[in-house]
């Protein structure tokens, strides 16, 4: 047990992807700057594989997951984590239920990213209840298996987004924060990749841990978001 504390680290850098190539839908306002190129996901993807403290998850449930992202995370023999828009699902562009369900068949994990890509901190009780509660229901019935993360539109939470999420029974929770997170923590912050991305963004958040101000400004930030309501 010692030695296999030794080879297991105790902070994760976890890495976000949203689009890939080109979109096959109709892109929100400002979404086009989360998008990337084939040959950038193939970068990050390279620069994961043999390391056990980067993880890789998807957000939005675009088409682009099935089709681009999945075979090349097989080839490298990597695992992900695919955040679905259950309300969304068979959208031009989106995934569909089969899918989903190929996602899973293959290894991959699936959460929830909610139903509509709202802001959950401008939710109607209603609406929290489809975001946080149904989805969760819907994506478990489609792939046969409990389904229990999430992670949260727009990085955007206060207080009482957690309290939901946790009255929803949710085991884990991640947010778009930035930096590095504990491996074990409810709430992971997490790097999400952008149509700019270059060797050194990769050489400076994949590689290298943040200096110490830039860690004490995450988690201040952090710290506010938690609080604030």
């Amino acid at each position: 047990m010692d030695a296999l504390r030794l080879v297991i680290p105790s902070s994760v850098v976890n890495i976000n992807v949203h689009g890939i190539g080109t979109p096959a839908r109709e892109l929100d306002p400002g979404e086009d700057i989360a998008w990337v190129s084939i040959e950038q996901l193939e970068a990050v993807l390279d620069a994961a594989v043999g390391r056990p403290d980067v993880r890789l998850t998807f957000d939005d449930g675009n088409a682009s997951d099935v089709e681009i992202a999945l075979p090349r995370l097989l080839e490298r023999n990597l695992t992900a984590e695919f955040f679905v828009l259950a309300g969304l699902l068979g959208q031009p562009g989106r995934l569909d239920n089969d899918g989903v369900r190929e996602l899973c068949k293959a290894g991959m994990s699936i959460g929830s990213h909610g139903w509509a890509h709202r802001n959950w901190r401008r939710l109607t009780p209603e609406q929290a209840h489809e975001e946080m509660v149904e989805s969760l229901r819907v994506l478990e019935e489609l792939v046969g298996q409990p389904v229990s993360r999430v992670s949260i539109p727009f990085g955007s939470y206060d207080r009482h987004v957690l309290r939901r999420l946790r009255q929803a029974r949710v085991t884990r929770a991640y947010t778009s924060d930035g930096g590095r997170a504990r491996r074990d923590s409810w709430l992971q912050a997490r790097n999400s990749l952008r149509h700019d991305l270059n060797a050194a963004w990769i050489g400076r958040v994949v590689h290298r841990a943040p200096p110490l101000p830039a860690r004490a400004r995450q988690l201040a930030a952090r710290t506010v978001k938690r609080i604030r309501g």
